[in-house]
């Protein structure tokens, strides 16, 4: 999931938000403005709404920022926050090293959401005795009731939800064994999410609400998440404590951005072999990747003269790593497409010093599952 629309900072995290969040915004209002109908004119009526419904907006990020500030504050980097159709996503760079710090991460989200509930139930108190009539005391219940069913929705126990992230620090703590206390939480998501569907469908079929949609929805995103815990969990035990260095291309070939592409076509990379390439600067550090992909998808007419700054893809930030990063974490963080994307390993002064490619992760899972040793150092890209 990528933001579309940047937000800015908030509390020095990246904030940032999904076109479909618009839909959710677009929903929200349609909701309010339905509750509100009888308490004003349309034109107040619905001018609440939408201020009701960005407002809901606020406290969806309120929640995801306690999650990113608490998750800081334990030593746990932070790429970012995004909003999307169906709330918002932390982007938290690496996993908690102990279950306590796990239950803590997991708790701060909830808990924000019941304290947002309990300031608007007091701002709806305040607002009946002051203004009686009108939308503004019934947007306050609305809200103060929405961040409850939110707060109370997070805690079940099936990841990825927050529940799911409690019983997995709950089951850590006592059992001691992380991984079966992921594989519990991520069956128990499975779980959840097929309920959702089941009762969203009897919902739409047996009372025509079109509101079983959105579990129907929903209960579709929690398996589909679930899914991808089990096999990160997977994967993190196929991979154990092995780093970056023992499976990444050391010293590739890098191309220069200020290359054109006619210059690329004459020097010896199309006779290396390889797929992918590290696009560097003049100071050797990693800003862009290129695919030979990336060269027959660019406009013919223009592309001769191009510079590989101006064509290749933007390195993410989760794409460039350490030597020594663990590889289990690399891989649940980065998606790497076979043939078109890769991760650049670099130095304390952020200089290219090894690729990672699709290949090598998915090479080094097969050789860990058949106990052979990751360690294979190639100076050649597949």
């Amino acid at each position: 999931m990528r933001s579309t629309i940047p937000l800015g900072r908030v509390a020095g995290i990246k904030v940032g938000a999904n076109w479909s969040v618009l839909v959710t915004i677009g929903l929200f209002t349609w909701v309010l403005g339905s509750f509100l109908a009888d308490t004003a004119r349309p034109a107040a009526v619905w001018t609440a709404a939408v201020i009701g419904a960005l407002t809901l907006i606020a406290c969806l990020l309120v929640h995801e920022l306690a999650h990113s500030i608490v998750a800081r504050r334990s030593g746990i980097g932070v790429d970012g926050i995004t909003l999307w159709l169906l709330g918002g996503v932390s982007e938290l760079a690496d996993e908690p090293e102990d279950a306590r710090t796990d239950l803590r991460v997991a708790l701060a989200g909830p808990l924000a959401s019941l304290g947002l509930a309990a300031l608007a139930f007091g701002a709806a108190t305040v607002s009946a005795l002051a203004i009686p009539d009108g939308p503004v005391t019934p947007t306050l219940v609305w809200l103060a009731s929405v961040n409850v069913i939110l707060g109370v929705f997070n805690l079940l126990p099936g990841a990825p939800l927050d529940g799911g992230r409690v019983l997995r620090a709950i089951l850590w703590w006592r059992g001691g064994d992380r991984l079966r206390a992921t594989t519990t939480a991520a069956r128990s998501g499975q779980v959840l999410g097929t309920v959702l569907m089941l009762v969203g469908l009897a919902e739409l079929l047996l009372f025509g609400h079109l509101g079983g949609l959105w579990l129907i929805l929903l209960g579709w995103f929690l398996s589909a998440a679930a899914n991808a815990e089990l096999s990160v969990a997977g994967l993190r035990h196929r991979l154990a404590d092995h780093r970056v260095g023992d499976v990444m291309t050391p010293d590739p070939m890098a191309l220069p951005a200020d290359w054109t592409v006619a210059r690329l076509l004459r020097s010896e990379a199309p006779d290396t072999g390889h797929r992918v390439f590290p696009v560097v600067d003049h100071g050797g550090r990693p800003v862009r990747v290129l695919a030979w992909a990336d060269l027959v998808a660019a406009d013919e007419r223009y592309c001769d003269g191009m510079s590989l700054g101006d064509l290749a893809r933007k390195l993410p930030t989760s794409a460039v790593v350490r030597a020594d990063d663990r590889l289990a974490d690399v891989a649940s963080h980065t998606v790497l497409r076979p043939n078109l994307d890769a991760v650049a390993v670099v130095d304390t002064g952020g200089r290219l010093t090894g690729l990672l490619t699709a290949t090598d992760m998915v090479l080094a899972c097969q050789r860990s599952a058949l106990g052979l040793p990751v360690h294979h150092h190639r100076r050649r890209l597949p």
